[in-house]
């Protein structure tokens, strides 16, 4: 099942008379946010929260679109009397046409607790009034996915077994590998080949090519022990070993070509 959404971020009104995404209410690099004016610290985090935290930007990082860029903590002006960062955001890469700013993020993302779960609905409802397209919550001790629903004022649990899609996304975002993070590190590897990621597109490359190498040097190996086996040529364990060991392809082509007049195992194999 697959969770998507293509709205766009521009919610009616949410730029009219506001400051500027980027105009700080609290210093970059403090842990702290601002809610409705008054000054909040941002706890550090114990395991699994920083964990995941870790997990959870790899995941977008990985899936998202080239024309999008991924932040952790990215402090964001959602209205004159707050100042908050997600866990993750994703906004575009380009500037602001007007302001040549940062662009509003898209999709916000929230590691949660249950204890911390009405404090995200907070924060939830603050990014969506300002224009923030989506925004999920990734409850730890549950092991689920919940998104933001601005019209209800309330999250709703996603299928575990689904995935999100969105513009924004490259690549369809596995849910489980959001929850669980053993699925994190295939999710990964799977959102990069199907990105064609240059490196791993070059790793396949060398592969493809060393295959196809070692398929011809076993060929010949095999045209040549085929040779003197019907020549009548016999071999002991230790030369057989020296032949199978050979993979250099001019050698092999040498042996071959012995091996057809050549009346001795020594001449076959003897120096040029």
């Amino acid at each position: 099942m697959a969770v998507s959404s293509g709205m766009s971020s521009d919610a009616p009104g949410a730029e009219s008379e506001l400051p500027d995404i980027d105009d700080r209410l609290v210093e970059p690099g403090t842990p702290y946010e601002m809610y409705d004016g008054e000054l909040a610290r941002v706890s550090p985090a114990d395991p699994p929260h920083a964990e995941m935290h870790i997990q959870l930007a790899a995941l977008i990082e990985a899936h998202t679109g080239a024309a999008f860029e991924v932040g952790a903590d990215l402090l964001t002006r959602t209205s004159k009397r707050d100042d908050i960062a997600p866990d993750v955001s994703v906004y575009p890469d380009a500037p602001h046409p007007e302001t040549g700013r940062r662009q509003l993020e898209q999709l916000a993302f929230e590691i949660v607790s249950t204890e911390s779960l009405a404090h995200a609905s907070r924060k939830a409802a603050k990014l969506a009034g300002r224009g923030v397209r989506r925004v999920f919550a990734i409850d730890v001790e549950r092991s689920r996915v919940l998104e933001w629903s601005a019209t209800h004022g309330s999250w709703r649990e996603l299928d575990a077994t689904g995935c999100i899609e969105d513009p924004a996304l490259e690549v369809p975002l596995p849910i489980e590998a959001l929850i669980h993070a053993a699925k994190a590190d295939d999710a990964v590897a799977r959102a990069l080949i199907a990105r064609d990621n240059p490196v791993i597109k070059a790793v396949r490359a060398k592969d493809r090519a060393e295959g196809r190498v070692e398929g011809k040097v076993e060929g010949k190996v095999e045209s040549l022990l085929a040779v003197l086996s019907a020549r009548g040529i016999a071999l002991d364990g230790t030369t057989r070993e020296q032949i199978l060991d050979q993979h250099d392809q001019a050698q092999l082509d040498r042996w071959i070509a012995r091996a057809a007049t050549r009346a001795t195992l020594a001449e076959v194999l003897g120096d040029d």
